[in-house]
């Protein structure tokens, strides 16, 4: 009785897309902030909810598969950065280029079988929203803890009720896990009081994992290519104006705020279409 109500409760999609993966990016980011690695507690919620609803199988390697490949990838290039390299704006573009390439990389095959007028423009939406997150990230919020979580905490909430509300059902879920993760390590920052590193390690997979949830609900499903773009300026939500004296609570609070604004924008379009 006991296993079959477990089992009932683990294949509850609030479960898998958005209880489990708060849970485990929790305790990463409880057991890896102390070494500036707390930021991984996003791939690991994204990876948990990937484990529940499709499995770590990469053959045949679909579009789904390749942002799955890209989202594992990500992090370790992240630490790299992080632990190797000066941040700075050239990085930054360099990292905004190759995460438009690797967006064409992931949707191509699909892209490349629509009419032309449909390949530029969902093709452009899809490159230029996926690399501004990505260039946006590393350039403005890596350094801030609390911006940073803000930002991937309204992203990817923003971003899986869109493509749920754009008959998606596994990208909502893959977004929310996204935004689950985040919430985790921000949460940590407000119980604290205190800000923790971000960096390459926690923006670049948040903001490039985010940006191809995005495009695919488009490239793949039904969200329309104007609600993608606004999805693209959450993370420019996080970098608003706090007071500078507001506590880390009060700070988080009042971004994720601005960041679920423009969510809810992206939503609505997304509803209405």
């Amino acid at each position: 009785m006991g296993g079959v109500l477990a089992e009932d409760f683990l294949s509850h999609p609030a479960v898998q897309g958005g209880v489990a993966p708060f849970v485990v990016g929790l305790v990463v980011m409880l057991l890896l902030q102390s070494v500036r690695l707390g930021g991984l507690a996003v791939v690991a919620a994204f990876a948990t909810v990937v484990y529940f609803v499709a499995g770590f199988t990469f053959s045949p390697l679909t579009a789904t598969r390749k942002i799955v490949l890209l989202g594992l990838a990500a992090p370790v290039l992240g630490i790299l950065i992080d632990f190797g390299f000066k941040t700075t704006r050239v990085s930054a573009v360099v990292l905004a280029i190759a995460a438009g390439a690797a967006t064409l990389w992931v949707f191509w095959p699909v892209l490349s079988q629509k009419e032309t007028a449909q390949l530029w423009l969902l093709g452009g939406v899809a490159v230029v929203a996926v690399a501004f997150m990505v260039g946006f990230g590393q350039a403005v919020l890596a350094d801030h803890g609390v911006r940073a979580g803000a930002a991937g905490l309204g992203a990817g909430l923003g971003v899986g009720i869109a493509a749920i509300l754009a008959a998606s059902a596994t990208y909502g879920l893959y977004g929310i896990a996204l935004g689950a993760g985040s919430g985790a390590f921000l949460l940590v920052q407000m119980l604290r009081g205190k800000t923790s590193q971000a960096g390459a390690t926690f923006t670049l997979p948040a903001m490039l994992l985010a940006g191809l949830v995005a495009a695919g609900a488009m490239i793949l499903a039904q969200l329309p290519w104007y609600s993608v773009l606004v999805l693209a300026l959450i993370p420019v939500g996080a970098r608003l104006p706090v007071h500078a004296r507001a506590r880390v609570w009060q700070q988080a609070v009042l971004l994720s705020l601005y960041t679920f604004v423009i969510a809810g924008v992206a939503c609505y379009l997304a509803w209405h279409s």
